[in-house]
């Protein structure tokens, strides 16, 4: 049998983070695989997190079990966090999931017991969403999202591509922090999404994955939760591991919104159905971390305190890339950068100038130019700005 298996293509993100690991010059910056780093080039434990980890060691008593769809007290902080009050919580059914890539698994298979739509995602995406999106043969197709030569939102191409939508089609979309492009929705442009997608009964399916590192924690879920308020039903993927620094407890869980409370069971029972036909019960460490610091009022302030500087550094990062571009290129062509939002921005280059950023200067980036704005010290903004100057950028 394992001789007769096909050679499979390889993560393009892995492979980066490979080459990146083997090249000896000291000079060289990862700007590629999607983790948060710190000014010191560390991915810390979050204070909150560490406090519950010690808290949960004294109390914790049995590491049987929990559920088939996880706990329920992890259900509630979560959609408290990521609906606050816009949903009847009777509509809600939920999955406990290995981190917010399981999430998104779930719901796909979810698609596919539900009569397999057609689900449209937007031109770029998450490359996991096209590799699961393969994996499981659920049928698909892009829609314009992105410029490009500008760094901004094509919004009437992404709308008149969603026009030509049917009936029961799902619409994926990232709820902040739009990875790769770093480029999100605005309030006016959630709301003709969400007239669209009522006019055209149209199902939304959210990636949620880094809430909080966007404008703040409310309003990077201001898209999601505006949906939740008006549509009859809706999936949401939601990922602990940015927020919480988290990444290899593999926290996630899947959110489902029915119509209405009679059919909320059946919902719950495709979730409670699909995790046990994958991996039967979710892990539950971070999942109970998540919900402790969520929970205790002093772990919770400390977590935002936290997060929030989190967010603002990246934010004066990308204003001081920005700047160092505009004195090196003499035009604002690169003010989109210090507009955007989240851990990413595509910096516009082509694969060519991607490639001599890694030969030349030792800057390693994925091939369609995304750069992890976590990967920037203050330090290297100057190489950097002049090394996309000097390759063409």
């Amino acid at each position: 049998m394992l001789n007769n298996l096909s050679k499979q293509p390889e993560d393009k993100i892995l492979g980066l983070a490979k080459l990146y690991r083997a090249d000896d010059r000291p000079n060289k910056i990862d700007l590629g695989v999607g983790v948060y780093k710190d000014a010191n080039g560390l991915t810390p434990v979050m204070r909150a997190i560490k406090t519950a980890e010690k808290q949960l060691w004294d109390v914790e008593t049995t590491k049987s079990y929990t559920s088939l769809t996880g706990d329920a007290g992890f259900h509630k902080v979560m959609a408290d966090l990521v609906l606050g009050d816009s949903v009847d919580p009777a509509r809600l059914s939920f999955a406990a999931t290995p981190g917010g890539t399981g999430a998104i698994h779930q719901i796909f298979e979810l698609t596919k017991l539900s009569g397999n739509p057609k689900v449209w995602y937007s031109d770029p995406t998450w490359p996991n969403h096209l590799s699961i999106i393969k994996h499981l043969g659920v049928p698909a197709q892009a829609y314009r999202y992105f410029d490009n030569a500008t760094g901004a939102i094509s919004f009437d191409k992404m709308m008149a591509d969603l026009e030509t939508a049917s009936t029961g089609d799902v619409v994926l979309l990232h709820g902040c922090c739009h990875n790769p492009t770093g480029a999100n929705l605005n309030h006016a442009q959630w709301a003709e999404v969400t007239d669209l997608i009522l006019r055209k009964d149209l199902v939304p399916f959210i990636d949620i994955a880094y809430q909080g590192f966007g404008d703040g924690l409310d309003e990077d879920a201001f898209g999601v939760r505006h949906l939740a308020s008006r549509v009859p039903e809706m999936v949401i993927g939601a990922s602990c591991s940015k927020n919480f620094g988290i990444y290899r407890e593999r926290t996630g869980l899947v959110i489902s919104l029915s119509p209405s409370a009679k059919e909320q069971p059946l919902a719950q029972e495709n979730l409670s159905y699909v995790n046990r036909q994958n991996f039967s019960f979710p892990p539950d460490h971070g999942a109970r971390l998540v919900t402790m610091v969520l929970s205790d009022p002093e772990l919770r302030a400390d977590w935002m305190a936290e997060l929030e500087a989190v967010r603002a550094g990246m934010l004066r990062t990308r204003e001081m890339l920005a700047d160092a571009l505009r004195r090196e290129s003499g035009s604002d062509r690169f003010g989109f950068i210090a507009e955007h939002r989240g851990m990413f921005s595509r910096l516009g280059a082509t694969p060519e100038q991607v490639l001599r950023l890694r030969d030349e200067y030792a800057i390693y980036m994925i091939g369609d130019s995304r750069m992890n704005i976590a990967g920037i010290t203050e330090a290297s903004i100057p190489t950097l700005a002049k090394a996309f100057i000097a390759v063409g950028v």
